[in-house]
């Protein structure tokens, strides 16, 4: 049961072909195009990811998304509290610890410990947690921007579900002639 102050919101890129990275994991195509290019007035445009980080109390990630987001240059980039699924991982680096959480155990059991936090409208972000959830049936809204090149390969966005999930197309937004963002809601009966 869906309980209306619950809800779990996926924001992500994959190319035109499907990809969320390239066949090593690579990520470098996700702004392909010149700074140069974009218009003037695209500074500090987010395409939404500011409104969407306003919203949710928690993000839960993976492993292989936190790794990389640990150990990017610059300052911590999320200001809500984050959630790392992880039966591989056994700490957080000590600078991040009032601002990660490591969850063990079954997808089920992590999103009990999450909520009983008092964590319940979350971003997913991460391949394998986001198909996760969606095996569960667990996903509400779907933010997909679409980044104008074929991979050719690489780690799909979507892979194999136990059964068929219906979406309402909500709306699609171009951002700086050329990024293409379709909005989706899970339709449930």
């Amino acid at each position: 049961m869906i309980m209306m102050d619950m809800w779990n919101k996926v924001f992500i890129a994959k190319s035109l072909d499907g990809y969320i990275a390239g066949p090593n994991g690579e990520i470098d195509w996700l702004d392909p195009k010149p700074d140069e290019n974009k218009p003037e007035d695209a500074s500090g445009e987010d395409m939404g990811f500011g409104a969407l980080m306003e919203e949710v109390d928690a993000i839960v990630m993976g492993r292989v998304t936190f790794e990389f987001v640990r150990d990017y240059d610059g300052a911590w980039p999320y200001l809500k509290p984050l959630y790392v699924l992880s039966n591989s991982l056994s700490e957080v680096p000590e600078r991040l610890q009032d601002k990660v959480t490591l969850v063990l155990g079954s997808l089920s059991e992590a999103l009990e410990k999450i909520h009983q936090n008092g964590h319940l409208k979350l971003y997913v972000d991460g391949g394998q947690v986001i198909h996760s959830f969606m095996k569960e049936d667990l996903i509400d809204e779907m933010f997909i921007t679409t980044v104008p090149v074929v991979l050719g390969g690489g780690i799909p966005l979507f892979r194999d579900l136990p059964t068929r999930l219906e979406f309402q197309h909500v709306k699609s937004e171009s951002f700086f002639g050329f990024y293409v963002q379709d909005h989706y809601k899970r339709l449930r009966k």
